[in-house]
């Protein structure tokens, strides 16, 4: 590689380093995420991809919306910090702020998200926006 020439490593939607196939691919492929964080990771991925069947397969039946999750608004999807994790046993809240766009009109979510783990998998339960 010539010292001018740069490489570029895209890394996955949900912000972290690794490549996509390396990071949330592995999880909307069907392997379960190991933590409440590494879920909701993969949960904003899928919401960068539209991919409505991960969001509901990853979403607790008890609170999970009958309408459609995704949407047809071209979102352009911009970044995500997550702020804190925490875990107790079966239980966790991830806290952290996405940031998209919608017809050009810059947006951004902040929510503390409710997790529970059943059955060997964690869920997401719920979310305070604030």
């Amino acid at each position: 590689m010539s010292r001018n020439s740069k490489k570029t490593v895209a890394g996955c939607p949900c912000g972290q380093a690794a490549a996509y196939e390396q990071c949330c691919a592995v999880y909307h492929q069907g392997q379960p995420a190991p933590t409440a964080e590494a879920l909701m990771r993969s949960r904003y991925s899928a919401y960068t991809l539209n991919d409505e069947a991960y969001l509901r397969a990853t979403w607790d039946e008890r609170t999970c919306p009958a309408e459609r999750i995704t949407h047809d608004d071209p979102t352009q999807w911009l970044g995500l910090e997550v702020k804190r994790h925490h875990t107790d046993g079966e239980q966790a809240t991830v806290e952290f702020v996405a940031r998209y766009k919608i017809g050009g009109k810059a947006h951004r979510l902040h929510e503390i998200s409710r997790f529970v783990k059943y059955d060997g998998k964690w869920l997401y339960v719920d979310g305070i926006v604030n």
